[in-house]
């Protein structure tokens, strides 16, 4: 028996939708492990990822925390993935890139709508916020960009399906969309 291939997936700045629509694999995740074993995942709870095959990462870059755990994730994985629109171009979170961060505070914390007892959080083991949300190959290299937003479980089990036997991932265009 070959030993399993060894994924791992973690999350930035984003929604956590694309661990969602991963999961969305339902039954199929049984096979999957059948060839694959989860190092850091929401399947395992391991916090820090280990060496591993094939790294999935979704969300963009907005702070040093982020920088951290995804250098340290694509020094881990031999392949790496970006998946999903936040990983590839910032998505939804690089909306803020059109403002200084201190306007972003402000309106999020003091002047915004609903706000009670305004106050900016200084807690110094709060990460330090970047000028802007990065989309994660202006950090690392990577491998394989997953497009979607997010991708669908379809998606994800094409993909995994063709890096695990060893052929090119190729996504055919009715698969790929952005909902």
């Amino acid at each position: 028996m070959s030993p399993k291939i060894k994924i791992a997936t973690t999350s930035l700045a984003g929604c956590f939708g694309c661990h969602m629509s991963f999961l969305d694999i339902d039954e199929r995740i049984t096979a999957l492990a059948e060839v694959v074993e989860f190092d850091r995942s929401p399947l395992t709870d391991i916090e820090h990822c280990g060496p591993c095959d094939i790294g999935l990462i979704e969300g963009g870059v907005c702070n040093s925390e982020n920088v951290h755990v995804l250098r340290e994730f694509r020094k881990n994985c031999k392949v790496l993935v970006a998946v999903g629109a936040c990983a590839i171009n910032g998505g939804l979170p690089a909306l803020r890139n059109f403002v200084s961060v201190e306007a972003c505070l402000l309106e999020a914390y003091r002047d915004g709508i609903g706000v009670d007892n305004p106050q900016i959080p200084s807690d110094p083991e709060l990460p330090l916020l970047l000028d802007k949300v990065h989309p994660i190959h202006e950090i690392v290299k990577v491998d394989y960009f997953m497009p979607g937003c997010p991708p669908s479980a379809d998606v994800f089990w094409t993909f995994l399906s063709a890096l695990i036997e060893g052929r090119e991932p190729s996504l055919p265009y009715e698969l790929v969309h952005y909902d």
